[in-house]
């Protein structure tokens, strides 16, 4: 009779350092996929801004100029005709600015989640490893 071969999940379970490796491992992935989803949300949540920047922008831009053309054209009003113009030219910088801000923050939070994609995928491989060779893999030396 031939004896079977110890699966290495139980080879580890029999290791305190295996076990306690894998442990940590696993709570880390959790860890991970939790950033994983945090970052998600931002990511939402900063779209979220940008449209609502977007559609802020479009109606103070209409609003303006519904109010700049419904006004009665007189000799009055050419004295200060330049006021309007200037606080929409700094309304629409502001709206640029805030606009261009968020996509920066929704670039970098991307950045970030690729990031943290790479270091979960990184992770599942090593408990994947861990796993399959069991006792095999040396405290000292990584498992190749």
């Amino acid at each position: 009779m031939e004896s079977k071969a110890v699966h290495p999940l139980h080879q580890i379970a029999q290791t305190p350092t295996h076990k306690l490796l894998l442990k940590q491992w696993l709570k880390e992935e959790e860890l991970i996929l939790n950033r994983l989803s945090l970052k998600e949300t931002q990511i939402d949540s900063a779209r979220q801004e940008i449209t609502h920047l977007y559609c802020l922008f479009h109606s103070t831009a209409l609003l303006l100029l519904f109010a700049a053309a419904s006004h009665q054209s007189g000799p009055h009003l050419c004295k200060r005709s330049w006021l309007p113009s200037l606080c929409s030219l700094l309304c629409s910088l502001g709206f640029i600015w805030a606009i261009r801000y968020k996509i920066d923050v929704e670039c970098h939070l991307e950045k970030m989640l690729d990031r943290e994609k790479e270091d979960s995928k990184l992770l599942a491989k090593c408990v994947e490893e861990l796993k399959r060779k069991g006792v095999k893999c040396v405290d000292s030396k990584p498992c190749n």
